[in-house]
């Protein structure tokens, strides 16, 4: 079944930050990762292309309304001579390949192959905040599945409290000295903790089931996190620099800087050669077309320097629209940092209050128990009904659910705190 929905069979017991890594590797965002990358080599390699030669083929074929000719002047003198100059025809054709190689071109190439990096870097650091966010769904169904296990646990212990009861209530029936009522109210307490059990068995297969296709792997048997530092020995809010949403805004602020260089190089004179050639009519050596009007291959070579300054008309707006963009960004920054802060106080009380109600729960536990062992003794000697045994061994029950459930709180809570730091 499991290999139906796509799941790896692990071990019995998996720890948080096994499902964290797992769900993160499982995460179907994650294979963009791949595909970024792959885009971002391919981008950069197509303009790094942009040095290769430039070769262009071109055919023409056209009918001018004029063309050179030789003067009537001149005309009449070659005639004298038994020369026919008739000019140009006015049908003319050309099949020519003009070649154009970069040789200078102020570092534009360069440029936006550095904006081509600095997009996928980009891109990437959008894609770690996703999956970073990953991790909180995790922590939240694995907590959620550590008390439940401590519920059904404790469900259990209240049942077999109750069965013992039961039996004793039973015997004491049998022998006169306790009414059949008192017998079947604790068996009733005990058929609904076994409905309560079936219940928490219930929504704890569900929740395990949904962690374990989120993660990709069966958890079956989580393990409650140990040897974690608690958020009270932590003085004051640290500074998270290890979360991807600073990433992703200092990639931001790296891409401006890139385009700003990019401005720099679109004001710089470019430099190439060329060589050109095509075989047609007229070529040039136009006197001799003017004489014989047949086709001829010509050819030419040469360098071209050009210079747009028309960059220049926008290059005051273009630069202040990359400052106030560098701006935004750390404002941006500064702003997640101080809520950032205010949640690591926040964590931090949260932790605080956690072990302060630990303190007492042992207590509490011991206190509860005591008054429970003194009820179960009462009611054999017939001082109190059974409906008031029934309430200690609830209040002792809920002393060690609220125990646990203050034991898990508190590692969720410093986990939180993890996350949120990402330490």
């Amino acid at each position: 079944m499991l290999a139906a929905l796509g799941l790896t069979v692990a071990a019995l017991g998996q720890t948080l930050d096994e499902c964290q890594r797992a769900a993160e590797q499982n995460y179907p965002l994650i294979r963009q990762m791949d595909l970024i990358r792959t885009t971002t080599d391919l981008n950069v390699e197509n303009i790094a292309k942009g040095w290769l030669p430039q070769i262009s083929a071109s055919a023409q074929a056209t009918y001018q309304s004029d063309v050179t000719t030789w003067p009537s002047q001149v005309q009449s003198l070659y005639q004298t001579m038994g020369i026919n100059m008739e000019g140009l025809r006015r049908d003319q054709y050309r099949v020519g390949i003009d070649v154009q190689q970069m040789v200078y071109d102020g570092g534009h190439v360069r440029s936006q192959k550095e904006i081509a990096r600095r997009q996928g870097s980009v891109e990437e650091a959008q894609t770690e905040v996703t999956l970073y966010q990953v991790r909180q769904r995790v922590n939240e169904m694995y907590f959620g599945l550590l008390l439940l296990d401590r519920q059904i646990e404790l469900n259990a212990d209240l049942q077999r409290l109750l069965q013992g009861n039961e039996e004793k209530l039973q015997s004491m029936f049998w022998r006169g000295t306790a009414a059949e009522s008192d017998y079947l109210s604790v068996k009733a307490e005990r058929l609904n903790a076994v409905q309560q059990q079936t219940n928490l068995e219930a929504q704890r297969s569900s929740l395990a089931r949904l962690l374990s296709l989120f993660c990709g792997i069966e958890v079956a048997r989580p393990q409650l996190p140990g040897g974690a530092a608690t958020g009270s020995q932590q003085t004051g809010p640290i500074l998270p620099t290890a979360r991807p949403e600073l990433r992703l805004i200092d990639e931001q602020r790296q891409l401006t800087l890139a385009q700003e260089r990019a401005l720099d190089a679109r004001l710089m004179p470019r430099l190439s050669v060329f060589a050109q050639g095509f075989y047609g009519y007229p070529g040039y050596n136009m006197f001799e077309d003017m004489m014989q009007h047949r086709w001829s291959l010509n050819g030419m070579v040469g360098a071209r320097l050009s210079w747009n300054i028309g960059s220049l008309y926008t290059r005051r707006g273009d630069k202040a629209r990359l400052a106030n963009r560098r701006n935004t960004l750390d404002v941006q920054r500064e702003t997640f940092l101080f809520n950032n802060q205010l949640e690591q106080v926040g964590q931090n009380e949260n932790i605080r209050r956690m072990e302060r109600l630990m303190e007492d729960d042992a207590e509490i536990i011991g206190l509860r128990t005591s008054v429970r062992k003194a009820a179960e003794s009462k009611l054999q000697h017939g001082i109190i009904d059974v409906n008031d045994l029934v309430r200690e061994i609830h209040n002792e029950n809920a002393a060690r659910v609220q125990q646990q459930v203050h034991e898990i709180e508190l590692m969720k809570e410093i986990y939180n705190l993890k996350y949120i730091t990402n330490q």
